[in-house]
């Protein structure tokens, strides 16, 4: 007998209870209405993901219970639809467990408690729950599913437990958060613990940020053979209903897949907007500087808040250049958000002035480069204490990673918009983003990049090309590559020695930086802890 299954790729934020199961009860309205006999939703999406540290307080367990028990009770009317929530469950004890529970007719009927507890990169859920050796398997129509969450099938156990337990498909919850590449790792790597063992799947993804989180949601159906059957929209929230004969699924036309600077750009997009729109700013500040950097961030901030959120400051200093004042101005224009204009050069005579008995016989040097960018990040945040708006960082990966950045300057603000973005890719998403519609003017790409912060200054006096930059950055810092190998790949001895010096260097600032979203596989934040004081050496 055919079975539907309906996914939900919702967006839920983190311990918002109500708002959470309101998303969760209008899915479950939607595909009752459709005719679904189930509806799946992500990894812990009553309480969304990941709850860190609330995860130790017991309030939170207790309200969640109390939240699901409300939420089947209000689902009651839905004769027959089973609706699948991810939720954390405490035993009354010491244990914790990542779980999912079937609702149905008003009543939990069945609860998975997670096997697998990821403890890489940005996972710790070993921290806050234990293992469980669960297998849940239940019976639709005639169909047999079983459960499993996310991580239980990134490995071959509990996908083989529940083929030997009857099932035919195998229904996975997931928060498994985007990075480059990550879609295909993840089909790859179902096909080979889910599909090898003849289940059909469905993969429910979570979609949304939290915090330097960004999930992509992409969710996905693959039949026994690893074909795949069905996929939702990448970066915004979704529903499918998905009809199963005999345990396998019908095929539905595939979206397009998106080029990965697509891909990377609607996910700064997504990081953005749900920042600032789940911690309630009212809008965005970014300093624009008439350089590629801010340029690639204010598009964002207007693609993701809409442009009447969004106000540009251009500060220019006595090493401004004419044109970063007519390019700064052109793209304003283009995108129609407010702009303001704040020179600084009386702020910062006024320092030199009471600075300068304390530094007679002293020549100039990077303070004097830091005073102008420490005059901007004061105004910016005066600015946001008055607004209420947040102001965006438009500081890039490479600069992040080399110091070349300053504290309580341009580093100041709350959010990091392309903090995980290298220097090589951010001309690329310039490109892109111009191919949906012109906003970045083209002298902003072609002209060499400044701090402008001294006369006649360029990036590459202080920094090598930023193509040697970023493969080094990649190598050593993403792949966790050692020297020898960076010397094996073709890069000079200087350079390696430089650039990872630098990196070692610089940790005190990255600590002190605003999060920002993660899009590659390891990004300076949760999956970065090197310590601060440190004599180790390559």
């Amino acid at each position: 007998m055919p079975v539907t299954v309906a996914i939900a790729q919702i967006n839920s934020t983190v311990g918002d209870l109500a708002g959470n199961s309101a998303r969760i009860a209008d899915a479950a309205r939607r595909a009752s209405a459709a005719g679904a006999d189930l509806l799946i939703t992500p990894e812990l999406s009553l309480v969304g993901y990941p709850p860190e540290d609330l995860l130790l307080r017991r309030s939170f367990y207790a309200k969640s219970q109390q939240a699901l028990r409300e939420l089947a009770v209000a689902l009651a009317g839905l004769k027959g639809l089973r609706v699948i929530v991810g939720h954390p469950l405490s035993d009354g004890s010491d244990a914790q467990y990542n779980a999912a529970s079937v609702l149905c007719d008003g009543e939990v009927i069945h609860t998975y408690r997670k096997h697998a507890l990821p403890n890489y990169t940005v996972f710790d859920e070993k921290r806050y729950f234990m293992p469980a050796d669960d297998v849940c398997v239940f019976d639709v129509k005639g169909t047999r599913f079983a459960l499993n969450i996310c991580e239980d099938t990134w490995y071959a156990e509990m996908p083989r437990k529940a083929r030997e337990s009857g099932a035919q498909v195998l229904l996975v919850p997931n928060a498994s958060p985007y990075h480059m590449h990550k879609q295909h790792l993840r089909v790859d790597t179902m096909r080979e613990n889910v599909s090898s063992r003849g289940m059909a799947m469905v993969y429910a993804n979570l979609v949304g940020a939290q915090d330097e989180l960004v999930f992509d949601g992409s969710s996905f159906v693959l039949d026994a053979s690893g074909t795949v059957c069905a996929q939702l929209k990448p970066f915004d929230e979704d529903f499918a209903l998905v009809q199963f004969n005999d345990g396998q699924p019908l095929p539905q036309p595939l979206p397009e897949p998106q080029s990965l600077e697509a891909q990377v750009y609607s996910a700064l997009v997504l990081g953005v907007r749900d920042y600032v729109g789940k911690n309630g700013f009212p809008g965005a500040l970014i300093g624009l500087s008439g350089g590629v950097d801010s340029a690639l961030t204010l598009a964002i901030a207007v693609d993701a808040l809409g442009a009447d959120k969004v106000r540009a400051v251009m500060m220019a200093s006595p090493y401004t250049a004419e044109i970063s004042w007519i390019d700064s101005r052109d793209m304003v224009a283009r995108l129609g958000v407010r702009y303001d204009e704040i020179p600084i050069a009386d702020c910062f005579d006024a320092f030199t002035r009471s600075l300068s008995p304390l530094f007679a016989g002293l020549p100039a040097d990077t303070t004097e480069e830091n005073l102008q960018a420490r005059i901007r990040g004061t105004l910016l945040m005066a600015l946001s204490n008055k607004t209420g708006a947040i102001v965006l960082t438009t500081g890039n990966k490479s600069e992040m990673a080399t110091g070349y950045c300053t504290l309580y300057g341009d580093m100041a603000g709350g959010y990091a918009v392309i903090k995980d973005i290298v220097k090589t890719l951010v001309y690329r998403l310039c490109d892109y983003r111009n191919s949906l519609s012109e906003v970045i003017p083209e002298r902003i790409l072609t002209r060499a990049p400044s701090a402008e912060l001294r006369p006649n200054q360029v990036d590459q006096d202080s920094l090598p090309p930023y193509d040697v930059l970023d493969g080094i950055l990649k190598l050593y810092m993403e792949e966790g590559q050692g020297v020898a190998e960076l010397l094996a790949a073709g890069y000079r001895r200087d350079d390696v020695d430089r650039i990872t010096r630098l990196i070692k260097l610089n940790e005190y600032k990255r600590r002190q930086a605003p999060v920002g979203p993660r899009v590659t596989h390891r990004a300076f934040g949760r999956d970065w802890r090197y310590p601060i004081t440190s004599r180790f050496k390559e």
